[in-house]
């Protein structure tokens, strides 16, 4: 069972999806918020953090949705319709790849939650966020271990972040094609270093990554051009 908030409101974690968002609200919290990102672990491309409100009841009840790690591509693009259609609220806030570097992981992306979570009208009155707490929201929230796999909302934001995301990437990938991002999305593979240490880093690499930062390190400061063919 999990606590929420100063009333030690309890709930199961086996009760179901949408259990964290209909006990909260019929406790006087509504509406619950959720937070979630995508684009952590890579090493190129944005930092991509969304957040949704999904509407009470029936009618917020999102065909297929789960951890938007746990679906496959076409599932996860038939959710995020889903939810779009389905969310009172949503937003995503993308953070490029020079601003993670020069703000710091943990920071851009804590900067980044703040930020889709204010822009959701009607604000929510208790947030629901992913792995770790964000702090200065005015409201009450709970960070929840493995939350994209328990609550609803935070579901929700991590189809938004994911799909957003890999969107993103294959934009990416039409414009710097010989890294592979329409297939690992940016995050470290055998094959993305096999590029990286081939062509040396894009202008959308996170320098500030230990992998990006040991090419460089060689002398390998950015792009070497395109590949003989």
């Amino acid at each position: 069972m999990s606590t929420l908030a100063r009333r030690h409101i309890l709930v199961r974690r086996d009760a179901g999806l949408y259990a964290y968002e209909r006990t909260l609200a019929r406790s006087g919290f509504a509406p619950v918020a959720g937070a979630d990102e995508a684009g952590r672990g890579a090493c190129a491309g944005p930092l991509v953090v969304g957040a949704a409100v999904l509407a009470p009841g029936k009618r917020g009840e999102v065909p297929g949705l789960a951890d938007s790690k746990l679906l496959t591509p076409a599932a996860r693009e038939r959710a995020y319709d889903q939810v779009i259609a389905r969310a009172v609220a949503w937003s995503v806030i993308i953070v490029p790849p020079d601003e993670v570097d020069r703000v710091g992981l943990h920071r851009s992306n804590i900067i980044a939650m703040r930020r889709a979570l204010a822009r959701l009208d009607p604000a929510p009155s208790y947030v629901l966020t992913d792995g770790f707490p964000v702090t200065g929201l005015g409201v009450p929230g709970l960070a929840m271990w493995k939350g994209d796999q328990v609550a609803a909302c935070i579901a929700a934001a991590s189809v938004i972040a994911k799909v957003t995301r890999d969107r993103i990437m294959c934009e990416l990938h039409e414009q710097w094609p010989y890294y592979g991002f329409d297939a690992h999305k940016g995050y470290v593979t055998d094959e993305h270093q096999q590029a990286l240490t081939a062509y040396g880093p894009s202008p959308v690499h996170r320098r500030s990554y230990a992998n990006v930062a040991r090419v460089v390190s060689l002398g390998d400061e950015g792009w070497k051009g395109e590949p003989d063919l």
